[in-house]
Protein backbone atom coordinates (compact mmCIF):
# COMPACT_ATOMS: atom_id res chain seq x y z
CA UNK A 1 0.00 0.00 0.00
CA UNK A 2 1.43 3.36 -1.02
CA UNK A 3 1.77 6.23 1.42
CA UNK A 4 -0.72 8.29 -0.57
CA UNK A 5 -3.35 5.55 -0.44
CA UNK A 6 -2.77 5.04 3.27
CA UNK A 7 -3.24 8.75 3.97
CA UNK A 8 -6.39 8.89 1.83
CA UNK A 9 -8.02 5.91 3.51
CA UNK A 10 -6.89 6.96 6.99
CA UNK A 11 -8.35 10.45 6.57
CA UNK A 12 -11.61 8.91 5.37
CA UNK A 13 -11.82 6.57 8.38
CA UNK A 14 -10.82 9.31 10.82
CA UNK A 15 -13.45 11.79 9.72
CA UNK A 16 -16.23 9.22 9.37
CA UNK A 17 -15.93 8.41 13.06
CA UNK A 18 -15.08 11.95 14.13
CA UNK A 19 -18.45 13.09 12.80
CA UNK A 20 -20.24 10.25 14.59
CA UNK A 21 -18.27 10.55 17.81
CA UNK A 22 -18.91 14.28 18.08
CA UNK A 23 -22.57 13.82 18.94
CA UNK A 24 -23.51 10.21 19.70
CA UNK A 25 -21.91 9.73 23.16
CA UNK A 26 -23.13 13.01 24.65
CA UNK A 27 -26.36 13.99 22.88
CA UNK A 28 -28.38 11.98 25.43
CA UNK A 29 -27.22 14.35 28.18
CA UNK A 30 -28.70 17.28 26.20
CA UNK A 31 -31.96 15.41 25.62
CA UNK A 32 -32.40 14.22 29.22
CA UNK A 33 -31.05 17.46 30.72
CA UNK A 34 -31.69 20.86 29.09
CA UNK A 35 -34.43 19.61 26.74
CA UNK A 36 -36.15 17.61 29.53
CA UNK A 37 -37.06 14.68 27.31
CA UNK A 38 -38.11 11.35 28.79
CA UNK A 39 -36.09 8.18 28.53
CA UNK A 40 -38.53 6.91 25.91
CA UNK A 41 -38.21 10.07 23.83
CA UNK A 42 -34.43 9.91 24.13
CA UNK A 43 -34.62 6.30 23.00
CA UNK A 44 -36.56 7.33 19.88
CA UNK A 45 -34.05 10.05 19.01
CA UNK A 46 -31.26 7.50 19.35
CA UNK A 47 -33.35 5.06 17.32
CA UNK A 48 -33.14 7.26 14.23
CA UNK A 49 -29.74 5.92 13.21
CA UNK A 50 -30.77 2.28 13.76
CA UNK A 51 -33.99 2.88 11.80
CA UNK A 52 -32.01 4.38 8.97
CA UNK A 53 -29.49 1.54 9.15
CA UNK A 54 -32.26 -0.92 8.28
CA UNK A 55 -32.72 0.78 4.92
CA UNK A 56 -29.84 2.98 3.77
CA UNK A 57 -26.87 0.55 3.96
CA UNK A 58 -28.36 -2.06 1.64
CA UNK A 59 -29.54 0.59 -0.83
CA UNK A 60 -26.16 2.34 -0.75
CA UNK A 61 -24.40 -1.00 -1.13
CA UNK A 62 -26.55 -1.83 -4.13
CA UNK A 63 -25.68 1.53 -5.75
CA UNK A 64 -21.95 1.16 -5.03
CA UNK A 65 -21.76 -2.46 -6.21
CA UNK A 66 -23.76 -1.88 -9.37
CA UNK A 67 -24.05 1.74 -10.48
CA UNK A 68 -22.09 4.62 -8.85
CA UNK A 69 -18.50 5.27 -7.75
CA UNK A 70 -18.46 4.90 -3.96
CA UNK A 71 -16.68 8.19 -3.27
CA UNK A 72 -19.45 10.26 -4.91
CA UNK A 73 -22.13 8.61 -2.77
CA UNK A 74 -20.08 9.34 0.35
CA UNK A 75 -19.46 12.97 -0.59
CA UNK A 76 -23.12 13.67 -1.37
CA UNK A 77 -24.41 12.12 1.86
CA UNK A 78 -22.01 14.06 4.09
CA UNK A 79 -22.56 17.35 2.28
CA UNK A 80 -26.33 17.12 2.73
CA UNK A 81 -25.82 16.03 6.33
CA UNK A 82 -24.17 19.35 7.20
CA UNK A 83 -27.44 21.22 6.76
CA UNK A 84 -29.48 18.80 8.84
CA UNK A 85 -26.98 18.79 11.72
CA UNK A 86 -27.16 22.58 12.00
CA UNK A 87 -30.96 22.39 11.93
CA UNK A 88 -30.90 19.72 14.66
CA UNK A 89 -28.73 21.96 16.85
CA UNK A 90 -31.45 24.64 16.74
CA UNK A 91 -34.35 22.26 17.36
CA UNK A 92 -35.59 21.65 20.91
CA UNK A 93 -38.98 19.91 20.53
CA UNK A 94 -39.19 16.14 20.34
CA UNK A 95 -41.17 15.56 17.12
CA UNK A 96 -39.28 18.07 14.92
CA UNK A 97 -35.95 16.87 16.30
CA UNK A 98 -36.88 13.25 15.66
CA UNK A 99 -37.71 14.00 12.02
CA UNK A 100 -34.53 16.02 11.45
CA UNK A 101 -32.33 13.36 13.05
CA UNK A 102 -34.09 10.65 11.05
CA UNK A 103 -33.33 12.52 7.83
CA UNK A 104 -29.72 12.99 8.84
CA UNK A 105 -29.40 9.36 9.89
CA UNK A 106 -30.69 8.14 6.52
CA UNK A 107 -27.74 9.94 4.95
CA UNK A 108 -25.11 8.98 7.52
CA UNK A 109 -26.15 5.31 7.76
CA UNK A 110 -25.49 4.96 4.04
CA UNK A 111 -21.86 5.98 4.53
CA UNK A 112 -20.84 3.55 7.29
CA UNK A 113 -20.58 0.37 5.16
CA UNK A 114 -19.29 2.30 2.15
CA UNK A 115 -16.27 3.59 4.04
CA UNK A 116 -15.42 -0.02 4.89
CA UNK A 117 -16.05 -1.36 1.40
CA UNK A 118 -14.03 1.43 -0.23
CA UNK A 119 -11.14 0.63 2.08
CA UNK A 120 -11.34 -3.14 1.54
CA UNK A 121 -11.50 -2.61 -2.24
CA UNK A 122 -8.05 -1.01 -2.26
CA UNK A 123 -6.26 -3.37 0.15
CA UNK A 124 -4.36 -6.44 -0.99
CA UNK A 125 -4.47 -8.13 2.45
CA UNK A 126 -7.38 -6.75 4.46
CA UNK A 127 -6.67 -8.85 7.57
CA UNK A 128 -3.18 -7.38 7.97
CA UNK A 129 -3.58 -3.92 6.45
CA UNK A 130 -7.02 -2.83 7.69
CA UNK A 131 -6.11 -2.51 11.42
CA UNK A 132 -3.64 0.23 10.46
CA UNK A 133 -6.56 2.16 8.96
CA UNK A 134 -9.26 1.15 11.44
CA UNK A 135 -6.99 2.59 14.15
CA UNK A 136 -8.08 6.08 13.07
CA UNK A 137 -11.70 5.40 14.01
CA UNK A 138 -11.12 5.22 17.79
CA UNK A 139 -8.45 7.91 17.58
CA UNK A 140 -11.00 10.22 15.98
CA UNK A 141 -13.70 9.31 18.50
CA UNK A 142 -11.33 9.97 21.42
CA UNK A 143 -9.96 13.21 20.02
CA UNK A 144 -13.37 14.74 19.36
CA UNK A 145 -14.39 13.77 22.90
CA UNK A 146 -11.38 15.51 24.36
CA UNK A 147 -11.83 18.48 22.01
CA UNK A 148 -15.44 18.89 23.10
CA UNK A 149 -14.42 18.63 26.76
CA UNK A 150 -11.68 21.22 26.19
CA UNK A 151 -14.13 23.55 24.47
CA UNK A 152 -16.63 23.27 27.30
CA UNK A 153 -13.96 23.84 29.94
CA UNK A 154 -12.64 26.84 27.99
CA UNK A 155 -16.14 28.33 27.95
CA UNK A 156 -16.53 27.28 31.61
CA UNK A 157 -19.97 25.99 30.72
CA UNK A 158 -21.68 23.17 28.86
CA UNK A 159 -24.42 25.45 27.54
CA UNK A 160 -27.45 23.63 26.21
CA UNK A 161 -25.38 20.75 24.81
CA UNK A 162 -26.08 21.65 21.16
CA UNK A 163 -22.38 22.26 20.55
CA UNK A 164 -21.90 18.54 19.85
CA UNK A 165 -24.20 18.75 16.80
CA UNK A 166 -22.54 21.93 15.50
CA UNK A 167 -19.14 20.29 15.91
CA UNK A 168 -20.35 17.28 13.90
CA UNK A 169 -21.62 19.61 11.14
CA UNK A 170 -18.26 21.38 10.81
CA UNK A 171 -16.46 18.04 10.63
CA UNK A 172 -18.93 16.87 7.95
CA UNK A 173 -17.85 19.74 5.69
CA UNK A 174 -14.26 18.50 5.85
CA UNK A 175 -15.42 14.91 5.38
CA UNK A 176 -17.27 15.75 2.16
CA UNK A 177 -14.06 17.22 0.73
CA UNK A 178 -12.00 14.19 1.78
CA UNK A 179 -14.51 11.85 0.13
CA UNK A 180 -14.04 13.59 -3.21
CA UNK A 181 -10.25 13.03 -3.17
CA UNK A 182 -10.50 9.30 -2.49
CA UNK A 183 -9.23 6.83 -5.13
CA UNK A 184 -11.77 5.93 -7.77
CA UNK A 185 -13.90 2.97 -6.66
CA UNK A 186 -16.24 2.18 -9.56
CA UNK A 187 -18.94 -0.49 -9.28
CA UNK A 188 -17.83 -4.01 -10.13
CA UNK A 189 -21.07 -4.89 -11.85
CA UNK A 190 -21.82 -8.57 -12.24
CA UNK A 191 -25.01 -10.52 -12.72
CA UNK A 192 -27.97 -10.44 -10.37
CA UNK A 193 -28.85 -8.10 -7.54
CA UNK A 194 -25.98 -7.61 -5.04
CA UNK A 195 -28.38 -6.84 -2.19
CA UNK A 196 -30.18 -10.16 -2.65
CA UNK A 197 -26.89 -12.03 -2.95
CA UNK A 198 -25.77 -10.56 0.37
CA UNK A 199 -29.02 -11.60 2.04
CA UNK A 200 -28.59 -15.13 0.65
CA UNK A 201 -25.48 -15.48 2.83
CA UNK A 202 -27.90 -16.06 5.71
CA UNK A 203 -28.58 -19.53 4.31
CA UNK A 204 -25.25 -20.54 5.87
CA UNK A 205 -26.16 -21.55 9.48
CA UNK A 206 -22.84 -20.33 10.90
CA UNK A 207 -23.22 -16.93 9.29
CA UNK A 208 -26.87 -16.72 10.36
CA UNK A 209 -26.02 -17.38 14.03
CA UNK A 210 -23.24 -14.80 13.84
CA UNK A 211 -25.71 -12.23 12.52
CA UNK A 212 -28.26 -13.04 15.25
CA UNK A 213 -25.58 -12.74 17.95
CA UNK A 214 -24.53 -9.43 16.40
CA UNK A 215 -28.09 -8.14 16.59
CA UNK A 216 -28.30 -8.94 20.31
CA UNK A 217 -24.83 -7.93 21.50
CA UNK A 218 -24.56 -4.75 19.42
CA UNK A 219 -28.19 -3.87 20.12
CA UNK A 220 -27.83 -3.60 23.88
CA UNK A 221 -24.84 -1.32 23.32
CA UNK A 222 -27.55 1.37 23.22
CA UNK A 223 -27.77 1.03 27.00
CA UNK A 224 -24.16 2.23 27.07
CA UNK A 225 -24.81 5.22 24.82
CA UNK A 226 -28.13 6.25 26.37
CA UNK A 227 -27.13 5.69 29.97
CA UNK A 228 -23.42 6.19 30.51
CA UNK A 229 -23.25 10.00 30.34
CA UNK A 230 -26.05 10.43 32.88
CA UNK A 231 -24.81 7.48 34.97
CA UNK A 232 -21.37 9.06 35.31
CA UNK A 233 -22.89 12.35 36.40
CA UNK A 234 -25.11 10.59 38.93
CA UNK A 235 -22.10 8.92 40.58
CA UNK A 236 -20.21 12.18 40.86
CA UNK A 237 -18.50 12.96 37.54
CA UNK A 238 -18.67 16.55 36.29
CA UNK A 239 -20.74 16.94 33.12
CA UNK A 240 -17.84 18.85 31.56
CA UNK A 241 -15.56 15.84 32.05
CA UNK A 242 -17.95 13.14 30.82
CA UNK A 243 -16.76 13.25 27.16
CA UNK A 244 -13.15 12.79 28.31
CA UNK A 245 -14.06 9.89 30.61
CA UNK A 246 -15.95 8.14 27.82
CA UNK A 247 -12.98 8.90 25.59
CA UNK A 248 -10.97 6.39 27.64
CA UNK A 249 -12.82 3.70 25.68
CA UNK A 250 -11.54 5.12 22.41
CA UNK A 251 -7.97 5.30 23.74
CA UNK A 252 -8.19 1.59 24.57
CA UNK A 253 -9.82 0.91 21.22
CA UNK A 254 -6.95 2.65 19.43
CA UNK A 255 -4.29 0.54 21.12
CA UNK A 256 -6.24 -2.69 20.67
CA UNK A 257 -6.85 -1.99 16.99
CA UNK A 258 -3.20 -1.29 16.33
CA UNK A 259 -1.57 -4.00 18.43
CA UNK A 260 -4.11 -6.75 19.13
CA UNK A 261 -6.79 -7.05 16.44
CA UNK A 262 -4.61 -8.46 13.65
CA UNK A 263 -2.74 -10.69 16.13
CA UNK A 264 -5.93 -12.12 17.62
CA UNK A 265 -7.56 -12.74 14.24
CA UNK A 266 -4.42 -14.56 13.12
CA UNK A 267 -3.74 -16.55 16.30
CA UNK A 268 -7.25 -17.05 17.73
CA UNK A 269 -9.42 -16.85 14.62
CA UNK A 270 -12.71 -15.02 14.16
CA UNK A 271 -14.71 -17.10 16.63
CA UNK A 272 -12.57 -16.43 19.69
CA UNK A 273 -11.90 -12.83 18.75
CA UNK A 274 -15.63 -12.14 18.50
CA UNK A 275 -16.36 -14.07 21.71
CA UNK A 276 -13.72 -12.14 23.61
CA UNK A 277 -15.24 -8.88 22.39
CA UNK A 278 -18.70 -9.77 23.64
CA UNK A 279 -17.24 -10.94 26.96
CA UNK A 280 -15.54 -7.55 27.44
CA UNK A 281 -18.90 -5.82 27.20
CA UNK A 282 -20.40 -8.25 29.71
CA UNK A 283 -17.58 -7.47 32.16
CA UNK A 284 -18.12 -3.74 31.77
CA UNK A 285 -21.81 -4.14 32.56
CA UNK A 286 -20.86 -6.08 35.69
CA UNK A 287 -18.99 -3.02 37.01
CA UNK A 288 -21.94 -0.81 36.09
CA UNK A 289 -24.39 -3.10 37.86
CA UNK A 290 -22.54 -3.62 41.16
CA UNK A 291 -22.36 0.13 41.88
CA UNK A 292 -18.59 0.33 41.58
CA UNK A 293 -16.83 3.58 42.57
CA UNK A 294 -16.54 6.39 40.03
CA UNK A 295 -12.87 5.67 39.34
CA UNK A 296 -13.59 1.99 38.67
CA UNK A 297 -16.47 2.85 36.32
CA UNK A 298 -14.18 5.27 34.49
CA UNK A 299 -11.52 2.57 34.17
CA UNK A 300 -14.16 0.10 32.94
CA UNK A 301 -14.53 2.24 29.80
CA UNK A 302 -11.49 0.29 28.60
CA UNK A 303 -13.70 -2.79 28.18
CA UNK A 304 -16.05 -0.92 25.86
CA UNK A 305 -13.08 -0.02 23.67
CA UNK A 306 -11.80 -3.60 23.58
CA UNK A 307 -15.27 -4.97 22.89
CA UNK A 308 -15.83 -2.63 19.99
CA UNK A 309 -12.55 -3.64 18.35
CA UNK A 310 -12.89 -7.39 18.76
CA UNK A 311 -16.63 -7.68 18.13
CA UNK A 312 -17.69 -4.85 15.80
CA UNK A 313 -14.53 -4.32 13.74
CA UNK A 314 -13.64 -8.00 13.95
CA UNK A 315 -17.12 -8.80 12.65
CA UNK A 316 -16.76 -6.41 9.71
CA UNK A 317 -13.45 -8.04 8.75
CA UNK A 318 -15.03 -11.50 9.08
CA UNK A 319 -17.84 -10.48 6.73
CA UNK A 320 -15.30 -9.22 4.20
CA UNK A 321 -13.52 -12.59 4.23
CA UNK A 322 -16.68 -14.62 3.54
CA UNK A 323 -18.35 -12.29 1.00
CA UNK A 324 -17.68 -12.50 -2.73
CA UNK A 325 -15.79 -9.48 -4.17
CA UNK A 326 -18.70 -8.29 -6.31
CA UNK A 327 -21.00 -7.92 -3.27
CA UNK A 328 -18.58 -6.53 -0.68
CA UNK A 329 -20.48 -3.24 -0.31
CA UNK A 330 -23.82 -5.02 0.05
CA UNK A 331 -22.33 -7.53 2.52
CA UNK A 332 -20.95 -4.68 4.61
CA UNK A 333 -24.40 -3.15 4.42
CA UNK A 334 -25.83 -6.39 5.79
CA UNK A 335 -23.66 -6.39 8.92
CA UNK A 336 -24.49 -2.71 9.48
CA UNK A 337 -28.17 -3.59 9.06
CA UNK A 338 -27.78 -6.23 11.78
CA UNK A 339 -25.71 -4.21 14.26
CA UNK A 340 -26.44 -0.52 13.73
CA UNK A 341 -29.89 -1.21 12.30
CA UNK A 342 -32.09 -3.93 13.77
CA UNK A 343 -29.93 -4.45 16.85
CA UNK A 344 -29.57 -0.84 17.89
CA UNK A 345 -33.18 0.00 17.05
CA UNK A 346 -34.50 -2.74 19.32
CA UNK A 347 -31.83 -1.87 21.88
CA UNK A 348 -32.78 1.80 21.94
CA UNK A 349 -36.45 0.95 22.45
CA UNK A 350 -35.72 -1.52 25.23
CA UNK A 351 -33.24 0.86 26.86
CA UNK A 352 -35.71 3.74 26.79
CA UNK A 353 -38.47 1.67 28.40
CA UNK A 354 -36.15 0.14 31.02
CA UNK A 355 -34.76 3.57 31.93
CA UNK A 356 -38.27 5.01 32.35
CA UNK A 357 -39.39 2.09 34.52
CA UNK A 358 -36.21 2.32 36.61
CA UNK A 359 -36.59 6.03 37.30
CA UNK A 360 -38.29 7.23 40.47
CA UNK A 361 -38.55 10.94 41.31
CA UNK A 362 -35.95 11.73 38.64
CA UNK A 363 -33.42 9.20 39.99
CA UNK A 364 -32.36 6.15 38.00
CA UNK A 365 -31.80 2.72 39.54
CA UNK A 366 -28.73 2.08 37.43
CA UNK A 367 -28.11 -1.43 38.73
CA UNK A 368 -31.53 -2.44 37.48
CA UNK A 369 -30.99 -0.65 34.17
CA UNK A 370 -27.64 -2.25 33.32
CA UNK A 371 -28.63 -5.75 34.43
CA UNK A 372 -30.59 -6.06 31.16
CA UNK A 373 -27.61 -5.58 28.77
CA UNK A 374 -25.48 -7.75 31.06
CA UNK A 375 -27.83 -10.72 30.67
CA UNK A 376 -28.32 -10.18 26.92
CA UNK A 377 -24.59 -9.91 26.28
CA UNK A 378 -23.92 -13.03 28.34
CA UNK A 379 -26.39 -14.88 26.12
CA UNK A 380 -24.50 -13.65 23.06
CA UNK A 381 -21.23 -14.91 24.52
CA UNK A 382 -22.74 -18.37 25.01
CA UNK A 383 -24.05 -18.44 21.42
CA UNK A 384 -20.62 -17.58 20.04
CA UNK A 385 -18.97 -20.21 22.24
CA UNK A 386 -21.00 -23.04 20.69
CA UNK A 387 -20.65 -21.68 17.15
CA UNK A 388 -18.27 -23.42 14.75
CA UNK A 389 -16.47 -21.07 12.34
Amino acid sequence: MSTTLYLQLSALMFLEYAVWGAWLPVLAARLLGPLQMSGKQTGWIYATLPLASMISPLIAGQLADKYVDTRWILAACHALGVVLLFVAARTSKFKPLFLVMLGYSMLYAATIPLVNSLMFSHLTDAGKQSPGIFIWAPVAWALVGYALTGWRNFRKAEGDGSDCLKFAAILSVVMAIVCVIQPATPPKGGEGVPMFKALSMLSDPTFAVFIIASVVVAGVMQFYFLGTAQFLQDIGASSKNVPAIMGIAQAAQSLATLFLLGLFLTKLGSKWTLTLGAACWALMYVFYTVKAPKTVVAAAQVFHGLAYVFFIIGGQIYVNTVAKPEIVSSAQGLIILATSGIGMFLGSQVAGVVMDRSCVAGKFNWSKVFLVPLLCTAAGVLALLVLKF
